[in-house]
């Protein structure tokens, strides 16, 4: 097999498994072979199912021998995010007290992944559940980025945005309750997109064993666009499992990647009116936005003036996290890190009275956002406040009140979309002086995944993307 196709597109791989041009069982062990080669520097998997995928891709070629009829990720090799439980196979979320856990169901994003027909390869890097926008944990050493291993790929989904960047696999699965998409895919110069809040089931396989999702949403991480939307189209659905799950079917997902954007009305926000930006982030996103001017867009710098978004997610998000988790403070604090036990114990001090005025301000930031689309189409930022920086060096502190670093620093621009459950999703739209990806933020209205998407593809046709591979690759 032409070890070049480890850099093709989901889409072009699953064309040509479908066509019989290429075996899955040979393309499952093309990706085992880079893993064994490249992932020693950078960690980006927990864990390799390697005996059950290639079953399983032994399955799928059968199946395509046999003229079966063929799901739409028949015979693709997926990476799923170890925070996302896997029925019979260890889930560690990142945790020294769950180093050995072997949950007995699949999480619905599994589930709708292996029914589509992916081959799942093993679980991904994360820091102590999810609770941080880095990569790591007390498991081993810390998730890299490739296109500079000293740095962090980002988190919390940062595994599998590294491993996906380094063409380790062809897509995985993520999930973003603050930015956990968005800002490894950011960092790693991939697509990332947070679907609308109940797009995709946070159903977790295990009734007794829910991570909060009040702000969260599975999501896909890709190299192009239309890999993201195929990806999305098998996630989203109904899951009568999942209380906040949307009841009405989907749309199509993969029709609105040819889209037409003209006359879009655009808002573009350098700073969301509160942040700080590296000037770098700040040339690159500016550039990218007038992009859309190109395409037929209007685009406008918005006034938008944010207040801080900490205080309408951290009481929530902790609270919620302290609810689920928290007995671990009591029984074995000692093996947690020092961001999930600070994060636990933000969430055992967060009082009634505060998470009410909480929810208040979460009120007062979806109508300022409401009130924004009702003038305009989507919403350009930045991704991020900065690129991806050094590995275990936080920038930032908890506004003077601990030396522990602010859990939400590089957050600014994401944090605000979880709170409102707008879909958003992240653009590789350049790099830094020091060769360091940086991404634009497309963000939509509530539902409309389908402008997002058109957007962000318009955007690839006119500053491609993938052709940009990091130096480990």
């Amino acid at each position: 097999m032409d070890k070049r196709l480890a850099y093709a597109s989901a889409t072009e791989l699953m064309g040509l498994i479908a066509t019989k041009q290429i075996s899955p069982v040979e393309l499952t062990e093309l990706f085992f072979n880079r893993i064994d080669t490249l992932d020693s520097r950078l960690n980006s998997f927990i864990l390799l199912t390697r005996d059950s995928a290639v079953e399983a891709a032994k399955n799928a070629e059968a199946a395509v021998v046999r003229g079966d009829e063929l799901g739409p990720l028949h015979g693709l090799p997926i990476a799923i995010k170890d925070t996302q439980n896997t029925g019979g196979v260890r889930t560690t979320m990142g945790s020294l007290l769950f180093k050995d856990r072997v949950p007995e169901r699949d999480a619905a994003v599994v589930e709708r992944v292996k029914g589509a027909g992916a081959i799942v390869m093993g679980k991904t890097n994360v820091p102590e559940f999810g609770m941080v926008g880095t990569c790591e944990n007390r498991l081993g050493e810390p998730g890299r980025n490739p296109w500079d291993t000293d740095r962090t790929p980002g988190g919390s989904s940062g595994g599998a945005a590294a491993a996906v960047a380094a063409c380790l696999c062809p897509v995985a699965t993520g999930s973003d309750g603050g930015g956990s998409i968005r800002i490894p895919a950011n960092f790693c110069g991939v697509y990332g997109i947070k679907p609308t809040q109940g797009r995709v089931s946070g159903y977790t396989g295990e009734d007794g064993l829910r991570m909060p999702y009040i702000f969260s949403q599975n999501g896909p991480i890709t190299r192009t666009v239309l890999d993201a939307a195929t990806l999305l189209q098998v996630l989203a659905g109904h899951d009568r499992r999942d209380p906040v799950s949307i009841r009405e079917a989907p749309p199509n997902f993969v029709d609105a990647v040819d889209g037409d954007i003209t006359n879009l009305r655009i808002a573009w926000s350098p700073d969301f009116g509160f942040a700080d930006v590296d000037p770098d982030v700040l040339e690159v996103t500016s550039s990218a936005a007038r992009v859309f001017e190109d395409l037929g867009c209007s685009v406008e710098e918005s006034n938008l003036a944010m207040d801080p978004p900490y205080d309408a997610f951290g009481p929530v998000q902790a609270a919620d996290a302290y609810a689920t988790l928290g007995r671990y403070l009591e029984t074995d604090v000692d093996r947690l890190t020092d961001f999930a036990r600070f994060f636990l114990e933000l969430g055992a001090r967060v009082t009634a009275a505060e998470y009410a005025r909480t929810l208040g301000r979460i009120e007062t930031l979806k109508a300022r956002i409401t009130d924004l689309f009702e003038e305009y189409d989507l919403l350009l930022s930045p991704t991020a406040c900065f690129p991806a920086f050094l590995n275990e060096e936080f920038p930032g502190s908890i506004r003077g009140e601990s030396e522990y670093p602010e859990q939400y620093w590089n957050g600014a621009f994401t944090l605000p979309i979880n709170v409102v459950g707008h879909p958003a999703a992240t653009v590789p739209a350049g790099f830094s002086s020091d060769g360091l990806p940086i991404g634009l933020h497309i963000v939509g209205r509530w539902g409309d995944e389908k402008t997002v998407l058109a957007a962000s593809a318009a955007f690839e046709r006119a500053r491609p993307w993938i052709q940009h591979k990091p130096p480990v690759s």
